[in-house]
C-alpha cells in the first residue's frame, strides 16, 4: 500500500515547546497552503485519516473544502504522542536526566509520565492493519506517528532510540511510503 504521510501546518506555540498532545491551532495561512498544494497531488476518492488534534483536522477541513471527494475519518490513534507533564513546556527546561531515563529505556520509558514510544508504535500498527488490502490512502498526522510509520516499515515493533528516525516532514509537508 502506498501511503501519504502529511503533517499539519505550523502549530501556534513558541519554538521549542514540547507540545505533543496538546491541542492548538495551526497557522491559518499555512494551513490554507497546504491543503491547496495536497489537493492537487492526491488521487481521486483517497480514503483520509486524520489525527483528533485540532491542528491536523484544520488540515483535514481545508482540504475537504477543496476536495469533497476524499473521504475523510478521524481517527484518536493518528494523535502525536502523549509527553505527560513535560507538554507545553520548552525543552530547553526539561531537566537532562529525564531525557536520558527516556532514551536509555526508550521502547517503554513513559517520558513525562504519559505514553511510552512502543505505545505510538503499538497504535500506528493498529491503524495501519485496518488498512491492510488498500491499495493507497493518506494520514494527516504528526511528525512522531510519521516517524513511527517509518520505524515500523523499516524496523519492526521493538523500538530503540538510536534507530528512531530523526526526519519527518516539515510542516504542512508530506512523504509517501510503501507499507
Amino acid at each position: 500500500m502506498k501511503l501519504w504521510l502529511v503533517r499539519h501546518a505550523t502549530p501556534l506555540i513558541a519554538r521549542g515547546v514540547c507540545y505533543g498532545r496538546l491541542d492548538i491551532e495551526a497557522d491559518h495561512a499555512d494551513t490554507q497552503a497546504c491543503a491547496a498544494s495536497l489537493a492537487a497531488a492526491l488521487p481521486p476518492g483517497l480514503p483520509v485519516k486524520v489525527s483528533s488534534l485540532r491542528r491536523a483536522r484544520q488540515l483535514a477541513q481545508a482540504l475537504s473544502a477543496l476536495r469533497g471527494d476524499l473521504p475523510i475519518q478521524v481517527d484518536k490513534r493518528l494523535a502525536e504522542m502523549d509527553f505527560g507533564q513535560w507538554e507545553g513546556v520548552p525543552w530547553r527546561d526539561i531537566p537532562e536526566d529525564a531525557v536520558e531515563r527516556w532514551t536509555n529505556d526508550f521502547a517503554h520509558h513513559r517520558f513525562g509520565g504519559a505514553e511510552s514510544a512502543s505505545e505510538v508504535l503499538q497504535r500506528a500498527a493498529r491503524a495501519l492493519e485496518e488498512m491492510s488490502g488498500l491499495e493507497e490512502a493518506a494520514w494527516i498526522t504528526h511528525a512522531g506517528v510519521i516517524r513511527a510509520v517509518r520505524y515500523l516499515v523499516e524496523h519492526g515493533t521493538e523500538p530503540t532510540a538510536s534507530a528512531w528516525p530523526r526526519q519527518a516532514p516539515g510542516f504542512g509537508a508530506w512523504a509517501t511510503l510503501t507499507v
